[in-house]
């Protein structure tokens, strides 16, 4: 059908339309960044908008490099490029190859002089930070009494730790009069001794944030005895009581997160540790008991009363053994001696007494066994069976019959 075109076709018609355009190739637009995000790549993407609209805007990684500053929502800017049409998406954007500051340049440029002089003066150094306490149970929030940032505070607090307590001090957070507003709520919750204080609002432009660079401000900060976080704007929002404070939060509800102590997670760990300390108390009373067990087989092992039982036990055992050894010895000197008595029986004089010998000695005991050993007249002693008979020698003869 005639006069039809593609979707591609009409995208790239006027794609080559807008690029024939001196004024779109070469143009300058001023207005206020916002939805701005810095991507991996380098690249930026953002809005330019005013009272009247709105225009999408990308700055290539290339051009974005040579920035000497950082964009941010809420700047006043002027932005030097061209307009040209995404094919794919059939939507025109601003394509920015440079950018200036408009409007805020002598704000910002204000904000980069105290930024230096409170480095100088030492205000952000690291030794002055204090330690955000791990378990708050008191916390002071100055801000605003309305808006999303107390109210985002609030929700995640109770979320994570229902027994924390929360004293809000409603400060004016924009305006001239913030920084006053601001410097008396930090004061008044530092009196009250909380465990840390909340510092923030939530996103702006420089001029809404303002109150939060004021010197006055970063002084009160800085001499609070309280560790104090501070949490204004959104991630990409910088001022000087971000640099000042002990922990600075990206926005409102992640200085909760850093305050508030998740009591979930501390009730876990605390199960753990319970956990590890009854099997530790377990194991050790067990091991305790192993070594008593061995300490009492010790001591009865050296226990003196042990010890005399042990020896009169052995002591029994000798007995024993001795008196065995000794019947062995007496009852074998006895068979021994039977024997010895039986042989000395056998040659007894006294069983040959009995049996009708004689035994003669003369008067000096000796054994008279020859006619040679006596002596006529001598007196002898002739021991018979049942006696003694003293004679005395008649007559002597040497082998011959004497007849009566």
């Amino acid at each position: 059908m005639a006069g039809v075109y593609t979707v591609t076709q009409m995208n790239s018609y006027i794609k080559n339309m807008f690029r024939q355009d001196f004024v779109l190739n070469r143009i300058s637009i001023k207005g206020e960044i916002s939805n701005c995000k810095y991507h991996t790549s380098g690249h930026i993407y953002f809005t330019l908008k005013d009272e009247g609209g709105v225009l999408s805007a990308i700055m290539f990684a290339s051009q974005a490099g040579m920035l000497d500053f950082h964009l941010d929502n809420g700047m006043k800017v002027v932005v030097q490029g061209k307009i040209d049409v995404y094919e794919r998406d059939g939507k025109y954007q601003l394509y920015a190859n440079s950018i200036t500051l408009d409007g805020i340049g002598d704000l910002y440029k204000k904000y980069e002089q105290l930024k230096e002089h409170f480095e100088e003066m030492g205000y952000f150094a690291r030794e002055y930070k204090r330690p955000i306490p791990e378990f708050a149970r008191k916390i002071g929030i100055v801000t605003a009494s309305t808006g999303a940032a107390v109210h985002d505070i609030m929700n995640i607090a109770h979320r994570r730790n229902p027994y924390v307590s929360l004293y809000l001090y409603p400060a004016q957070v924009q305006g001239e009069m913030a920084k006053y507003s601001i410097v008396k709520g930090i004061e008044v919750l530092d009196s009250m001794k909380p465990d840390v204080i909340i510092v923030g609002r939530g996103g702006g432009s420089l001029e809404d944030l303002w109150a939060f660079n004021e010197e006055i401000v970063a002084e009160a900060i800085f001499n609070a005895s309280t560790p104090v976080i501070s949490a204004v704007g959104h991630e990409t929002d910088f001022t000087i009581a971000d640099f000042v404070a002990d922990l600075r939060a990206p926005t409102p509800s992640a200085a909760a997160e850093l305050a508030v102590c998740d009591i979930l997670q501390v009730e876990s760990r605390i199960n753990t540790y319970a956990t590890y300390l009854y099997n530790n108390l377990v194991n050790r009373i067990d091991r305790e008991r192993n070594r008593i067990r061995q300490l009492e087989l010790q001591f009865k092992l050296y226990n003196p009363a042990s010890q005399i039982n042990e020896n009169r036990h052995r002591l029994i055992q000798l007995e024993n053994h001795l008196d065995s050894l000794m019947k062995g010895h007496i009852t074998a000197g006895r068979n021994k001696t039977a024997v010895f008595a039986s042989r000395l029986e056998g040659v007894s004089p006294m069983l040959k007494l009995k049996q009708g010998y004689s035994y003669t000695e003369d008067a000096k005991g000796s054994q008279v066994s020859s006619v040679e050993d006596v002596r006529k007249g001598e007196e002898l002693h002739v021991y018979v069976r049942d006696g003694v008979i003293i004679s005395k020698v008649t007559e002597v003869n040497n082998g011959k019959r004497i007849d009566s």
